[in-house]
């Protein structure tokens, strides 16, 4: 997997102060996308070990509410592996911490795999331009939702 940057210090990507990691790959391509650098999976730089040192240091300040995956797509299917793993390590290290993840998926379609219960929050759908709405907090167009994992598993769809 690769990624273009570790945001240490977000307000924009999730509720409270939040680490990013802004992964490669991404097959949406939607129109107006803030962020088209990260399409090519093969773009950014490789996630090593000390990409992933860097991001867990990051999370371990105590001011940190939790961590972001965004991109590109971390669902992107290249990248699931390597994002369920860090997601299961965050969870693991950093239990008190929310876990965030920003997919063009929907939720009806990812729900089921393996992982996805031990995130939090996952903002779900493509950015479609017709729909943009400056308004709408946490994602950019009307047909995206803000999902509650746990409480949408466990009932019918629950939105943050």
């Amino acid at each position: 997997m690769n990624y273009h940057n570790i945001t240490k210090q977000d307000m924009l990507n999730g509720d409270g102060i939040r680490v990013v990691l802004w992964v490669a790959g991404c097959n949406h391509h939607c129109k107006n996308c803030h962020n088209p650098i990260t399409w090519d999976e093969n773009g950014g730089l490789p996630f090593d070990e000390d990409a992933e040192k860097e991001l867990f240091e990051a999370l371990d300040k105590d001011y940190i509410d939790g961590i972001t995956f965004s991109g590109g797509d971390p669902l992107f299917p290249a990248n699931r592996s390597e994002i369920f793993r860090l997601i299961k390590k965050c969870r693991s290290e950093y239990p008190q911490k929310t876990i965030w993840l920003y997919t063009g998926y929907k939720w009806e379609d990812i729900k089921d795999l393996d992982g996805i219960s031990d995130i939090d929050i996952l903002a779900d759908g493509e950015f479609v331009e017709e729909l943009k709405d400056n308004n709408i907090k946490w994602v950019g167009s009307s047909n995206q939702r803000v999902i509650n994992v746990k409480a949408s598993l466990n009932n019918e769809l629950v939105l943050y």
